[in-house]
């Protein structure tokens, strides 16, 4: 039992150091570096000490927003005029990587706030709104959430039956929202509605407004430290300077989800990385049969096809980072790395279980709650098999899923 005890004691410092076995930071920048550096920083500060307790407790640190915006996480691939930090999607890349690392939760309340709320905002708002809206969103002085999936449309989100009509100085707005990131705390939600005519368009509804509620979804085993709701709208009257102006249709909405899938394609990789080192660690120290289990080859097998799924994600992530900085990437490639990249975390997460053995689904390690938030971010921005018919229907030029 002794032995057990002092692993656990030592598991609840944050050791963590990186993974590179390819000598991909030859690839980045000075300034990528330093970037990384600050957020694992961060993460090992304001994250690593408090996540067990928060996902035990179901607890959503609100305090933490504001810091979140302090250290440039919001938004920061937008301009700096707005609040934003003008990076590269490179580093955006690398932030979300390193929140992830600490948990999925926290990288889920960062990439809504930035990739949902305020890119929309940037990409199709108005000046008026941007200069409203973005600085405090950036700064955490605000929360916001992203509200297209509903109760019966999640998969075929261009099924969406929230609705406004036009009420002569302000529209109407009718209609239900669900599992929302965010929605619990947000002071304003960026919601995708159909017009009179069925046209989609973006909504900046803000807390307030008689008619909106924003209920929290309770007992879930998943994303426990980030807080998720429902959007109600009972006959709220949204003021029409509130509409985006600069883009309508579904592909509004699936622009922004691109970008979230490109955060969350870089983001597993940093929850892979926790759970391989932990893994790793844990079988340095544990003996068995008067040696360290990391002797014995199927604890090596282990842990050598975590190395090299991880390089390899980290590869397709950083590829997929280059091209779309440089305005290339597709809808396509964004879904491959997804994909590719949240199942092979849930799988690390899985084999390091086992490497823990019983000790994986305890709290003091990492392990089951990266391996319970990864079962949810396999699922939300597109699940596992519609990315799957994403990349059949560019391979084949037929859509299976209509």
């Amino acid at each position: 039992m002794s032995s057990i005890q002092d692993h656990s004691a030592s598991a609840k410092q944050d050791l963590f150091e990186g993974v590179d076995f390819y000598g991909l930071d030859d690839l980045f920048t000075a300034e990528h570096l330093l970037i990384r550096q600050s957020l694992r920083d961060f993460v090992k500060k304001e994250v690593s000490p408090y996540i067990e307790e928060w996902a035990q407790d179901a607890h959503f640190p609100s305090e933490i927003v504001p810091k979140f915006g302090e250290i440039g996480a919001f938004g920061p691939q937008i301009p700096a005029k707005y609040g934003g930090g003008g990076l590269d999607y490179i580093s955006y890349g690398l932030i979300m990587q390193e929140i992830e690392r600490g948990d999925s939760g926290m990288r889920s309340t960062v990439s809504v706030q930035g990739s949902l709320v305020m890119y929309p905002i940037h990409a199709f708002g108005s000046e008026e709104q941007r200069e409203k809206f973005l600085p405090k969103l950036a700064s955490g002085e605000w929360l916001g959430c992203f509200g297209l999936t509903e109760p019966d449309h999640g998969s075929n989100p261009g099924g969406l039956t929230t609705s406004f009509k036009d009420n002569g100085d302000h529209y109407l707005l009718n209609g239900a929202k669900m599992w929302i990131s965010n929605a619990p705390e947000a002071d304003i939600a960026v919601v995708w509605a159909k017009d009179e005519n069925g046209r989609i368009h973006g909504l900046i509804v803000e807390r307030g407004m008689e008619g909106f509620t924003t209920p929290t979804t309770h007992h879930k085993w998943s994303l426990r430290a980030s807080c998720t709701g429902e959007l109600v709208f009972d006959n709220v009257k949204v003021p029409k300077e509130n509409l985006l102006p600069g883009k309508s249709g579904l592909s509004a909405p699936l622009m922004c989800l691109d970008a979230a899938r490109y955060g969350i394609a870089w983001g597993a990789i940093g929850a892979a990385m926790d759970c391989y080192e932990s893994a790793k660690r844990y079988a340095m120290e544990r003996i068995q049969f008067d040696k360290p289990i990391a002797a014995f080859q199927l604890v090596q097998k282990k842990l050598a096809e975590m190395l090299t799924e991880i390089t390899k994600a980290q590869l397709l992530a950083w590829r997929l980072g280059t091209l779309k900085d440089q305005g290339k990437a597709t809808s396509a490639q964004i879904s491959m790395a997804k994909r590719n990249n949240v199942a092979m975390a849930l799988e690390i997460a899985r084999e390091a279980r086992q490497i823990h053995g019983g000790m994986g689904i305890t709290g003091d390690y990492p392990i089951m709650r990266h391996m319970m938030n990864l079962e949810s971010v396999i699922t939300y921005e597109g699940t596992h098999d519609i990315h799957l018919l994403i990349l059949g229907q560019e391979i084949t030029g037929i859509p299976a899923f209509k």
